[in-house]
């Protein structure tokens, strides 16, 4: 199905088959169509004509003529044998289409849309690729979980390598959890200074910043769907959400933090303190990127460090000791007493 699909649909952007061109103009003149009366086009989503609209993933969104025709030109330019008639296709068929209306809606701020949905694997890679491209002097990214398996780690790794030469700096931020993977430590000794990383208890969802402009975070739990976010205000808020994570991160080259109490690990007063806002052992093992089991065994050698028989008896403990995060412990000897 797939392969006759294509083969129904051998045509660039500038030059749209019949059925495509009255879904798009369709699309251009209401300002969205819905998923079904875009399944007969399957070529307007392959050349992002269409994208899914954020507020409401059952409708299609098309992209503005302006956007079009600039991402057209981009490649027209690259391809000199062809330039002349690709120039004088797309700029005639984005002036069709501007006259169709709803263009104050459509119309996108220098450098694409604010918000744009990226909607499968290889339309992420593609434009993740580009920002890359375009990056001069920094990324930020955010890597919730645990440890890094080696295919996620070498995904991006030609792009780390590429940024790297170009003498673009990178901050990654990790849970703890991360520090035990060999994959990472691997990485950032081949990436050497071009990389510093910090880890924390836990961090938000993952998030890559590209010197402060462009932005990508995922838009539905299976990372099939992310978010390209250009919009300066939503960019800085997220600038400003890494810049206090990273002064609460630890670096990577420096031992975690002794909790003070003896037989208490420092995953452990994680645990104890998200035990103490009352969250359930597969919520706790998410935050801090590992298992459920995992969780649940450290959740047994803390009951049996602090003697507590019960769930609501450890949580009278954790409070006592200070694990909950008040630091309102006992004093010492009151707590030797108690425990």
């Amino acid at each position: 199905m797939a392969g006759r699909r294509a083969e129904q649909h051998p045509h660039g952007a500038d030059r749209l088959c019949e059925a495509g061109d009255r879904v798009y103009s369709r699309a251009v003149r209401r300002g969205r169509v819905t998923r079904t009366d875009a399944e007969a086009v399957p070529c307007l989503l392959e050349l992002a004509l269409l994208h899914p609209d954020p507020d409401d993933m059952d409708w299609l969104v098309p992209t503005s003529p302006q956007e079009v025709m600039t991402r057209l030109l981009r490649g027209v330019y690259d391809e000199v044998s062809e330039s002349q008639r690709r120039v004088g296709s797309a700029v005639a068929a984005a002036e069709w289409y501007a006259g169709l209306g709803r263009l104050d809606a459509l119309a996108a701020p220098a450098g694409g849309g604010a918000v744009r949905v990226l909607d499968g694997l290889s339309r992420i890679q593609a434009a993740m690729d580009e920002a890359t491209q375009a990056c001069t002097t920094e990324v930020l990214t955010v890597q919730p979980g645990g440890i890094r398996r080696e295919d996620e780690l070498t995904e991006g790794l030609h792009r780390a390598l590429a940024l790297r030469g170009r003498g673009v700096r990178m901050r990654d931020l990790y849970t703890h959890v991360a520090r035990h993977g060999q994959g990472l430590l691997n990485y950032l000794e081949l990436m050497g200074d071009a990389v510093e990383a910090r880890t924390l208890d836990e961090v938000i969802d993952r998030l890559i910043l590209f010197d402060r402009t462009v932005a990508f975070i995922p838009a539905n739990t299976e990372r099939t769907m992310a978010l390209e976010v250009r919009q300066p205000a939503l960019v800085e808020y997220l600038v400003t959400v890494f810049e206090r994570l990273w002064r609460l991160a630890i670096p990577l080259t420096a031992p975690l933090p002794d909790t003070g109490i003896e037989g208490i690990s420092h995953r452990e007063q994680s645990i104890a303190a998200l035990l103490a806002e009352g969250h359930q052992d597969a919520v706790i093992a998410e935050r801090l990127g590992i298992s459920v089991r995992t969780c649940r065994a450290h959740i047994a050698r803390l009951s049996e460090t602090l003697g507590a028989a019960s769930r609501t008896q450890l949580g009278v403990r954790i409070a006592q000791v200070g694990l909950d995060g008040s630091g309102r412990g006992l004093p010492a000897a009151a707590r030797d007493a108690s425990l």
